[in-house]
């Protein structure tokens, strides 16, 4: 197993789905810097996915891009598949891809509901249930890690903080926190670590209008105690370490990335 303390995911082959912006492609720098091999998914922008991973290539590293949109079945096995002819094998799945389609409660239509709840929650199951497939299949290596495979579910602040006006999505991530901690317990045994990180306010594409102007960013550090928003690397070192040997104890847990949103700042003066 790798005890590079530079290169932690030294040797192994990890998919990131959702890697052609925001977190996943911050993921996606994140493990192939950390010594992997990285499938960078994308559904709809093939050029951005194509950029990430030509700047993974000329660092030295291992990239392909992996087309599919996760809420279809047989696009999510042919991603594996594919991502399978091009490594090898699979040692870590990031199940990252995640939209919003914000609106209120009584003007929601179920297109929006389904949609974001197809993507977010189905999505990740059929995701790791692959991922899950094919490391019982493959076994364990130990000389590339000590689990036989790991998952990383990528949820939210919002699986613990209601959030008026985005249902959908708060019932997602809900969803996939106890998804998450229900397959954790099932696949333990079989040596398949699952995990969440649930990130709080980053700065990216899906949620600029929070952020982009001084008067945006000062409201929105009303929620966050440590005084900054965060970036999407600090959401890439955490993967790296929950994907790593150095997390080999962490199981069904999620890792809140939130500079201290889910403390609730809003109470500080109220106790």
């Amino acid at each position: 197993m790798s005890h590079d303390p530079v290169h932690p995911l030294h040797g192994q082959k990890a998919l990131v789905t959702g890697a052609s912006s925001g977190i996943g492609t911050a993921i996606a720098r994140a493990f192939a810097a950390a010594g992997a091999a990285v499938g960078v998914n994308y559904r709809s922008h093939a050029d951005e996915a194509e950029r990430i991973v030509q700047e993974i290539r000329d660092a030295g590293g291992e990239a392909a891009p992996l087309k599919a949109d996760v809420s279809s079945e047989d696009e999510v096995r042919a991603m594996f598949d594919e991502f399978g002819s091009a490594f090898g094998r699979i040692d870590i799945l990031v199940a990252n891809s995640g939209i919003q389609q914000d609106a209120a409660f009584p003007d929601m239509t179920l297109d929006q509901w389904r949609r974001v709840i197809d993507v977010n929650l189905t999505g990740q199951f059929l995701c790791a249930r692959e991922a899950v497939r094919r490391f019982l299949a493959q076994g364990p290596d130990p000389s590339i890690s000590r689990a036989v495979g790991k998952i990383i579910c990528m949820s939210s602040v919002h699986e613990v903080i209601p959030w008026a006006g985005h249902v959908n999505y708060a019932a997602s991530k809900g969803g996939v926190m106890l998804m998450m901690k229900s397959l954790a317990q099932e696949v333990a045994q079989a040596g398949i670590r699952v995990n969440g990180i649930a990130p709080g306010a980053i700065k990216t594409p899906i949620n600029q209008e929070a952020w982009q102007t001084p008067e945006a960013e000062r409201k929105l550090l009303e929620l966050i105690p440590y005084g900054r928003v965060g970036e999407p690397e600090d959401v890439g070192k955490a993967a790296v370490w929950l994907a790593s040997d150095a997390s080999d104890y962490v199981v069904g847990t999620t890792l809140f990335v939130d500079g201290g949103m889910t403390l609730y700042p809003s109470f500080r003066e109220n106790g």
